[in-house]
């Protein structure tokens, strides 16, 4: 059974607004530097940026609230990539901010953000990038530190909402970002050792244990007990992969497999 679940021609499709289409927005009108997409001949959708035979619009829940949230920090031209899965979060996590990362250039935002009372963030990066005294492996709190070290007792506050900061793009950008990222040093470090090895098939990586930025949301909302959203993100990704490469093949999109049908399942709970 397929799916030709697309805008009809001619119809006008109304943007979504969230933070990372917000931040495509403003890439999309500043950019003077061409972002090469190797199927930039094609019609996209401009709200789930797949091609439009095999858009996704309709398979979009409402963002969701939960406790957790998520920053996303995002290397040049990400936000214009169609394979993006960042995306992805901001569409079903209501509380997602994006920013777009420069070396000499930090939107005022981020560090506010970063300063807010109500939230405790925590950088997601292999541990071994960082001091041991940065790293976590959990959300608990910490027992007090000597005084020079990185992490204070008060850096890590369990009764605050985690906010998850994501560094959105290749390992060597993220790498960059984490390097020449001053702001970030204050912050505990959680390092993910997940049992699971990556499903994402739309880039190749270099080692099978990177895992993509949806991914590695879905760990650490289900860290953080939003285990019905981890699954939700998860299934969300497997349907946008699957049209993805569905659409780079030219097979039409198709509601009977195994992606879809998991989808509904949890659409359905």
């Amino acid at each position: 059974m397929t799916e030709p679940l697309r805008p009809a021609a001619g119809m006008a499709v109304a943007p979504i607004d969230h933070a990372v289409a917000r931040l495509r927005h403003v890439a999309l009108t500043r950019e003077t530097r061409p972002y090469l997409d190797r199927s930039v001949r094609q019609d996209r959708c401009p709200n789930c940026r797949l091609l439009l035979s095999h858009c996704m619009c309709a398979l979009r829940p409402p963002p969701q609230q939960a406790r957790a949230g998520v920053c996303l920090i995002m290397a040049e031209f990400e936000a214009l990539k169609p394979s993006n899965t960042g995306w992805l979060i901001a569409d079903l996590l209501a509380d997602t901010s994006a920013f777009a990362w420069a070396r000499t250039v930090l939107d005022p935002a981020l560090p506010a953000l970063l300063n807010d009372p109500q939230w405790q963030p925590y950088l997601v990066f292999p541990g071994e990038f960082a001091s041991a005294e940065r790293v976590r492996s959990d959300l608990l709190p910490v027992p007090p530190l000597a005084t020079g070290t990185d992490l204070c007792s008060e850096c890590v506050d369990a009764s605050r909402r985690p906010l998850f900061v994501l560094l959105d793009g290749t390992w060597a950008e993220a790498c960059k970002m984490f390097r020449k990222s001053p702001y970030l040093d204050r912050l505990p470090v959680l390092s993910l050792q997940p049992e699971q090895l990556s499903r994402y098939r739309l880039r190749r990586h270099i080692h099978a244990n990177h895992f993509c930025t949806a991914e590695v949301a879905a760990l650490c909302l289900a860290l953080a007990g939003e285990a019905q959203l981890a699954q939700r993100l998860e299934a969300y990704l497997d349907v946008f992969s699957t049209r993805y490469l569905q659409a780079r093949q030219s097979v039409p999109a198709d509601l009977t497999d195994a992606a879809h049908q998991q989808w509904r399942a949890l659409c359905a709970k």
